[in-house]
Formats: C-alpha cells, structure tokens, sequence
C-alpha cells in the first residue's frame, strides 16, 4: 500500500528544470511525509534515528503546552481588564480560548507564510531541496512577540532576520546569530512603540488603561457569537469598559520603575509562576516551559550544560545584585528572577540552539554562564530595557566560535605538552 501511495506521488512530481518552484514545494511535502531513501554507499557512518527533521519536529512538539498557555493567557488576560473571569485560567474558558486563537492564529499563518515564503524562493533558487530549519524558527517567533503585534512589522521582521541573518549566511546550520531572536531584535529597534510599555501586552482593547474599551472584529460578533448562543454560553459583548486602576504593565516593567514591592502590589508569586501575567505570548507559563526543556533534555536535542550554566550565572549575578543594593531592582531576591521575566523560556528554547551555541562541552559552560551573568546585567541595569535575555544570547552568539576555538586551542595545547 505504501508503494503504491509513493508511487502516486512520484507521477505528479514536477519537472525541476521547467518548474522550479513547483518542484521545490513538492520535494518538501514529499521529504515531510516520507522518509528519505538516499543512503550512504561507501565507508564508516553512524546513522540514527533521529534526522534533521525529527530533530526539528521534536522541538516543535515541546513548544505546543507553550501554545496552548499562551492561547489562554491572551483571552485571559484581555478579560482581566474588563474586570470578568479573572479568578482562575478556566472561567470563561471557551471566550479566553478563541479569543486567544482569533488573535495567536494570524501571527502563526503570518509567521510561515512568510518565513517558508522566503525558503522556497532561495531553495528553487539554488536548486535544492527545502530544508526543515523554519519549521522551529516558525514555531518560536509567535512565541516571542506580543499577542497585539501588527501583522505587516512581523512580516517586515520575518523577512529581515531570514534573508539577513541566515539566507545570506548560506541557509539552515549556516547561521550565526537565532533567526527568532533576531526578528524580535528588529521589531525592538525598528519598531520599539509595539513592543515596549504597558499597551501592547493585552490585546483587543482600544486602550489598557482608563477610557479603554473591549474592541472586537465580525468573527467575534458574527461568527463566534452564534455559536455560542446556540449552547447557551456567554457570547462577546461590544463596548465594555477597562476596570478603574488596571495597568497592563508587565512585572519586569514594574520592577524596573519600583522593585519588588511594585510588582507585589499586582501580581503574586503564583500568577508570576504560572503565567497568569501580561507578556509575550509564550514565555508567562513556568512549568510548562520547564517540562518543554525536560523534553528536548531527554531526546538529546538541547544541551543541559548551556541551562545549567546559565542558571548559574544569573543566580551569581543575582546575588552580588542583591549584595550591593544600589537600587530596589537590585534588591530583589535572586529566586524571583527565575519567574518574572523570560529567563526559563530564552534558557530552554533560544540558547541552547545547537546551530549558534557553543559547541564544545567546556565552551557551553562559559557560553550558559555569561548569558546568565550579561542578560540579568542588562535586565537590573538598563532602565530603558527591563529585560536582557535576548540581547544576551545574540552577544554570545557571536562569540560562541571564539570560545570554541579558545577551548580547542587549550586541549591542543595540553596535548602537545604530553607529547613534549
């Protein structure tokens, strides 16, 4: 059955001379439905089941409790606002989940669109075979990125870090800095209004603040809306208006204007923990980011070495933070860096990227450590950005081939002294 069904798709294959594209588009449905039959012919090879493509889909999979988090957390967060279902993730679920869905899928279709857009045109370009590499950086640039983002600044963010950062650097295992990280860069510095200040972390209001009302498109009220009286649930309702001393403002923000004090007096230890916090979309939730690292730990995907390093490097950071107390930011306990911010999030999905982290064992050492050390610098000392984590890792990024060849150099040289 399985050769007929290949032998079906063999017959509608393109012609690569005369179709290129179409070709390209092809190869790479038919290399994701079916395992590849080149092998190697000659000489020693040590040949695993986990390919590129697994690999890929591997990480994919770990990210999907940050998905379903972040869906919830969307509408969460937007009816927190209006002052409705803000006890638990689960009041209201069926608004919270499609509200987060109206507003999560555009950022995801856009996302791939754009990115796999982008791959196909150079892959027919140059006459090769699509290569899987998008398939991670799609899945973690709407994770990254606030659920109130402008659709064409991603798709002018996307297109940037995928032809600067890593077509122009030859293509996937070629690139220097995290494609994701370097789309969320872009729109940072480019485009800093959309991603900076208390407005842009809770979605569908006109404003998050005094005066602001709950904004909704036709699909809430013309689609959804039936739908849901049809079952006797609650349906979207147009006009209501932002609670009397709501902020959205994130605790990162919070903290760099007042310490801790400041982010107790709107969020406790728990909603910090599990996620029930503005932010960007897939970053809020602890514990689900921590069984995502648990998962691609276990698969032998990313390196524990690189989250080990870096938790002690922020943790030692911390504590000469919390030993000076220059300010009331520094002042903070050094446990409660762990759970407001993005730290476990950058810590299990964007450092340990295999293709720009180190990649000798003492190299993810010192590359972990000093993201650690860097990004809680940049987070405590820098109020003009109360977070450091993606401009950590991109600075180690570049340098992870210096400390390589540094460890290398070293191990030659002790080598060379036993020789001697």
């Amino acid at each position: 059955m399985k050769e007929k069904i290949i032998s079906l798709f063999k017959r509608m294959e393109p012609d690569k001379e005369k179709s290129p594209l179409l070709h390209t588009a092809y190869d790479a449905f038919f290399t994701f439905a079916f395992t590849p039959n080149h092998v190697t012919k000659d000489g020693v090879h040590i040949r695993d089941g986990m390919d590129l493509k697994r690999t890929m889909v591997t990480v994919v999979i770990a990210l999907q409790l940050c998905y379903l988090w972040g869906t919830l957390n969307i509408g969460h967060q937007h009816f927190a606002a209006l002052g409705m279902y803000q006890n638990l993730i689960l009041e209201g679920f069926h608004l919270k989940l499609f509200y987060g869905l109206v507003q999560l899928l555009p950022i995801w279709i856009v996302s791939h669109v754009v990115g796999l857009g982008i791959e196909f045109y150079f892959a027919a370009r140059k006459k090769h075979a699509v290569e899987e590499g998008f398939l991670v950086t799609g899945a973690l640039i709407p994770l990254i990125m606030p659920p109130d983002i402008p659709l064409w600044i991603l798709a002018f963010s996307i297109a940037f870090a995928v032809i600067i950062g890593k077509e122009a650097f030859g293509g996937t295992g070629m690139n220097v800095v995290n494609i994701a990280l370097l789309a969320r860069v872009f729109v940072f510095f480019a485009y800093p209004g959309t991603i900076s200040g208390d407005e842009v972390w809770v979605s569908g209001l006109t404003k998050a603040g005094p005066g602001g009302v709950a904004d909704y498109g036709w699909f809430h009220l013309s689609v959804l809306n039936p739908i849901f009286e049809s079952f006797g649930w609650d349906t979207f309702q147009q006009g209501y208006a932002v609670i009397d001393g709501y902020s959205g403002a994130t605790p990162m923000a919070l903290a760099a204007k007042g310490g801790w004090a400041a982010v107790m007096e709107h969020y406790t230890p728990g909603q910090m923990f599990w996620g029930l916090i503005p932010g960007s979309i897939g970053e809020t939730s602890k514990p689900f980011i921590i069984i995502g690292a648990l998962m691609l730990i276990g698969a032998g995907i990313a390196s524990w070495r690189i989250m080990v390093s870096m938790v002690l490097g922020m943790v030692t950071m911390a504590l000469v933070f919390n030993m000076w107390g220059f300010n009331a930011y520094m002042e903070i306990p050094w446990y409660y860096h762990f759970s407001m911010g993005s730290f476990l999030f950058a810590m299990a999905f964007m450092a340990t990227d295999p293709v720009t982290a180190a990649s000798t064992n003492r190299g993810k050492w010192i590359y972990g450590f000093m993201i650690g050390v860097i990004g809680l610098i940049v987070r405590v000392m820098n109020p003009a950005y109360p977070e450091g984590w993606m401009l950590a890792i991109l600075l180690l990024n570049v340098f992870a081939p210096l400390i390589d060849h540094f460890v290398l150099q070293s191990n030659i040289n002790k080598r060379m002294k036993h020789v001697q």
